[in-house]
């Protein structure tokens, strides 16, 4: 991500981030069958962080507690990736209401 590249983010959080924001991306293709994804750079407390919200209005989720699980998949996969997602990120937040959509932001800091 040259976002991340730019911002000189480690080559490991590089990957990290971009690995994310991957699963993300083909959950709101996937699941929310279309979707937005919103990128923004974001300084705080003289830290930099770069930020995705992705947001879908598509069936949303039913149990998100059950959703993050690992092991649990609606699409006949590892079922690893909401989880996934979380651990390879230093903010996660979904919200999510059945029949109306899902919103996930992840906001990842560059190390000082």
């Amino acid at each position: 991500m040259a976002w991340a590249t730019r911002l000189q983010f480690g080559e490991l959080v590089r990957t990290k981030f971009v690995t994310a924001a991957s699963e993300l991306g083909r959950n709101v293709l996937v699941h929310g069958r279309g979707g937005t994804m919103v990128i923004q750079e974001i300084l705080a407390g003289g830290r930099e962080a770069l930020q995705l919200v992705f947001e879908d209005h598509g069936p949303g989720i039913a149990d998100v507690q059950r959703a993050m699980t690992d092991g649990f998949s609606t699409a006949n996969s590892m079922g690893l990736g909401l989880g996934g997602a979380q651990r390879l990120v230093n903010e996660f937040s979904l919200e999510s209401v059945p029949g109306q959509g899902t919103k996930v932001t992840v906001t990842q800091w560059k190390k000082r």
